[in-house]
């Protein structure tokens, strides 16, 4: 059992929880307490206490994310972790307790990933944390630089303010049409993506098409596949490729020929006395250049791939 306590000796309800390694856990609380557990010492004892704890918000913490450790490190686990709670963000050195603490955002933080591999152009490091807030715009954050945030996506443009932004996922490489992009669960229900570089919105779904609920829950699976969770429902999503658009072409060019080849055939039975007739006079009038049949100009569209193309799966 893992005790929680309050500075007033109540119980501190958990709101999030991480495996750093296989020995510690990181626990966060509804006290803004970032608890830092070895359950090795759970041997011979019924309850377990933290090795370390530290208060980086003055309100519950809401999202928890790690920063990728540096080339120094000889464990390669994470050590400073990123944190919202109330409109505030944090980072917290497990170690040497809080390290830094952002302005008051006057907009409530829910929801935090970090995104790598971006543009090191100028001063940027190519890496930034993006948190969803209660007001349906994306922050981004370059590392190192705690103090304000550095860019923003309005996701939702809501009259009267946007919905929250209560979950957040970073699609696999692979997955989608390309670049970084994040997956953004809302308030309502509804499923955004947002493409980060460009700063744009690129596609929309909806987790439950009869709810109103809210998608608290954004991942995916080692298949690429999106899951998603909110109300009652949990949606496994596959990514429709190429193979699939390609053979629904088939089947519509086919249903196509098949439709004008019975109304030839009908038209043909029609006109038989008459046909000879026809041909000739059809031979002798009509120019040349009419003869010859269209062919369908059927190109794939770029729009009608990757992630606009994610369908539930039964």
């Amino acid at each position: 059992m893992l005790t929680c306590c309050s500075a007033t000796h109540g119980i501190d309800a958990p709101t999030l929880v991480h495996a750093l390694s296989p020995q510690s856990l990181l626990l966060a609380t509804d006290s803004s307490a970032l608890h830092l557990y070895d359950i090795r010492a759970l041997a011979g004892s019924s309850t377990l206490r933290p090795e370390h704890s530290h208060n980086p918000h003055d309100d519950y913490i809401s999202s928890l994310t790690p920063l990728p450790a540096t080339q120094a490190s000889t464990s390669g686990f994470s050590k400073q972790w990123v944190t919202t709670g109330g409109s505030t963000l944090a980072v917290t050195d497990l170690r040497r307790g809080v390290m830094v603490r952002s302005e008051e955002q006057d907009e409530e933080l829910l929801s935090s990933l970090i995104v790598t591999g971006l543009s090191t152009k100028g001063t940027n490091v190519g890496e930034k944390v993006v948190v969803g807030a209660g007001n349906g715009v994306l922050t981004l954050w370059e590392r190192g630089v705690w103090d304000d945030q550095d860019e923003r996506i309005v996701v939702d443009r809501a009259t009267g303010g946007g919905e929250s932004l209560d979950a957040l996922a970073l699609l696999p490489d692979g997955v989608g049409p390309g670049g970084k992009i994040v997956a953004v669960g809302m308030g309502n229900g509804t499923m955004r993506f947002a493409k980060i570089g460009p700063n744009k919105i690129i596609g929309e779904l909806k987790h439950d098409e009869l709810s109103q609920e809210g998608v608290i829950g954004l991942s995916f699976d080692v298949y690429g596949r999106m899951i998603s969770g909110g109300g009652k429902t949990v949606k496994v999503w596959g990514e429709q490729t190429w193979q699939d658009v390609e053979e629904a072409e088939v089947e519509e060019e086919e249903e196509e020929q098949d439709a004008a080849g019975n109304g030839k055939r009908a038209l043909e039975s029609e006109d038989e006395a008459d046909s000879d007739e026809a041909q000739d006079s059809s031979e002798d009038e009509e120019p040349k250049g009419k003869r010859k049949k269209r062919k369908r100009n059927k190109g794939k569209q770029q729009s009608g791939h990757g992630i606009l193309k994610f369908s539930g799966l039964d």
